[in-house]
């Protein structure tokens, strides 16, 4: 399965050994992971200005483009979600083909779908991978 983490599952999994940290895992293992640049940057700013770990956020996105698929997103072509920053998200996920979005944010949830790509929490997507679902 072709999957794009949310910047919120990632700074989720650096900050804490929870779910965010398994389904990080997981997926490194068992998955396709797509990003793009504007989400390694969300990744890397977050970390660094908000978290203050500038070294963690650098070793993070290094690893992460390295292992995952780096597609470069076109913008879409109306906005689609509550808050437009998250467009990005989407915008990633079809320009990857991926099959599904992981992601805590409440304004990408309230959609469930986008151009069948399905948007899941990381529980939701957590259970479905282990025949919970």
């Amino acid at each position: 399965m072709n999957v794009v983490l949310d910047t919120n599952v990632l700074i989720a999994a650096v900050l804490s050994n929870g779910k965010c940290a398994d389904v990080v895992r997981h997926c490194m293992a068992k998955n396709i992971l797509t990003t793009s640049l504007p989400l390694m940057d969300e990744l890397r700013e977050k970390l660094e200005k908000k978290f203050k770990l500038p070294g963690v956020a650098e070793r993070t996105v290094n690893a992460l483009q390295r292992d995952c698929r780096v597609v470069e997103p076109a913008p879409l072509p109306i906005p689609v979600c509550r808050d437009p920053d998250d467009d990005v998200v989407l915008a990633t996920a079809v320009a990857g083909s991926c099959d599904l979005i992981v992601t805590g944010d409440r304004d990408l949830l309230v959609l469930k779908s986008y151009q069948g790509i399905e948007i899941v929490t990381p529980g939701e997507f957590w259970a479905r991978e282990h025949g919970q679902a």
